[in-house]
């Protein structure tokens, strides 16, 4: 296949962006300690993104910086300085979403190559276009785009294209919303979103206080805000198909488990889609994507308009089939021993699993277990706890040991 699309994932720490780098990603996006719209994300100071940034190069991958907040007078007064040291940086480009940022970016740091953020509601080709004459190079297209949309929109354009195919969807167009601001002075469009949308809310009359109805849904709309999650992996020949440059994973502020048990699913199907073979999703692929902690799959706005069957309308909550446990730091081949950090509490007995950057993941019980001094040890309880553990195959640094989470049995009725 000529085109080849970049996985681009996300990046909320120095871990995660290993994590993704080392399972799959061409890319990572990250945000610094300003302007991003990722206040609560665990965002990078100037001196880890320096670091990210000779990290991804070392792998010949790349780092993209977002800068997509919508600025207040104040914001602009440090802006240009901050600009200007992405570019010392080294950083591939920069993410935007306001007209303003984009021109006080060509001015003081027109060396630093732009991307268009999905907060600027990019749903025509006319407007594609319109950035990419300002020099953009590349445009991130809203979720709220239908896969005839975004073939019509390439046909149009020759500007690199980049489509959200997995993670959480903001009930507001494309990200820019109101609720948090208005309910708890957190600006959703300043990087404080407070995740109101996914509350759950009832009706209550004025002169009947306390008396509470539920919300419900007729022929003319839905009016519970809580989107399932989107995920296009089972069509990823369709994504491919439309001509897109880049293949962007949701999720800076979602766990080291989620990053890379995503990117690898995604890895692995995207490869599969570029052999030229028919696609053929495999089971253990969205298997992968069941054990990370996420609300029901949709394809979201991909095939047509969303409908009733896109909402969750009982709950709010998440759902996974697996426990993070365990990080491989390192393994000694001649003992067959890896140093493990512990992420979740671990005893004698248990089965895990054991997934790997590369190659199939396999089971073993945990049989034998010993502290840092090398003591041997029962059970694990104290958060990021080194230990040693026997392996039953070799291993490889960033391997992750999971355990399956038991279901709950169901009561009879």
């Amino acid at each position: 296949m000529e085109k080849r699309p970049e996985l681009l994932a996300p990046a909320g720490t120095m871990e995660k962006l290993r994590m993704a780098l080392a399972y799959g990603a061409d890319a990572a996006y990250l945000g610094g300690e300003q302007f991003g719209l990722r206040a609560l994300g665990g965002n990078f100071t100037d001196e880890e993104i320096r670091a990210a940034v000779q990290l991804a190069h070392g792998q010949g991958k790349k780092i993209y910086a977002t800068v997509n907040v919508f600025p207040h007078n104040e914001d602009l007064v440090s802006l240009p300085d901050y600009l200007r040291f992405l570019v010392d940086a080294g950083v591939d480009a920069a993410l935007v979403a306001d007209l303003g940022v984009f021109m006080l970016a060509r001015e003081h740091a027109p060396a630093l190559p732009l991307h268009i953020s999905t907060q600027a509601n990019n749903v025509n080709w006319r407007t594609v276009h319109a950035w990419q004459e300002l020099g953009a190079e590349r445009i991130v297209l809203a979720r709220e785009l239908s896969r005839a949309e975004i073939a019509e929109i390439r046909r149009h354009t020759d500007a690199e294209l980049e489509l959200f195919v997995h993670g959480a969807m903001c009930i507001s167009y494309s990200g820019r919303c109101l609720l948090s601001s208005y309910f708890t002075g957190r600006d959703a469009n300043r990087g404080s979103c407070a995740q109101s949308c996914r509350w759950k809310y009832a009706l209550v009359e004025e002169s009947r206080p306390g008396e509470y109805y539920p919300i419900a849904e007729d022929a003319r709309g839905t009016y519970i805000m809580n989107s399932k999650d989107l995920c296009l992996l089972p069509y990823l020949d369709e994504v491919v198909a439309c001509g897109v440059d880049s293949l962007k994973i949701e999720g800076r502020m979602k766990s080291v488990h989620y990053v890379a048990s995503v990117v690898k699913a995604y890895r692995m199907a995207l490869d599969a889609c570029l052999t030229g073979a028919p696609y053929e999703v495999q089971p253990e692929w969205m298997e992968e994507l069941g054990k990370v902690s996420h609300r029901s799959y949709t394809t979201g706005f991909f095939h047509g308009k969303t409908s009733a069957g896109d909402q969750i309308y009982g709950s709010s909550s998440y759902e996974q089939t697996s426990d993070f446990v365990g990080l491989v730091r390192s393994y000694d081949a001649q003992t067959g021993v890896a140093c493990v950090e512990q992420r979740n509490h671990m005893r004698l007995g248990q089965e895990i699993e054991v997934f790997q950057p590369v190659g199939a993941s396999f089971r073993q019980e945990l049989a034998e277990m010993q502290d840092a001094q090398g003591q041997p040890i029962t059970s694990a309880p104290h958060p990021q706890q080194m230990l040693r553990i026997r392996m039953a195959q070799p291993v490889v640094p960033y391997t992750i040991l999971r355990r399956d989470i038991p279901r709950k049995k169901e009561t009879a009725s």
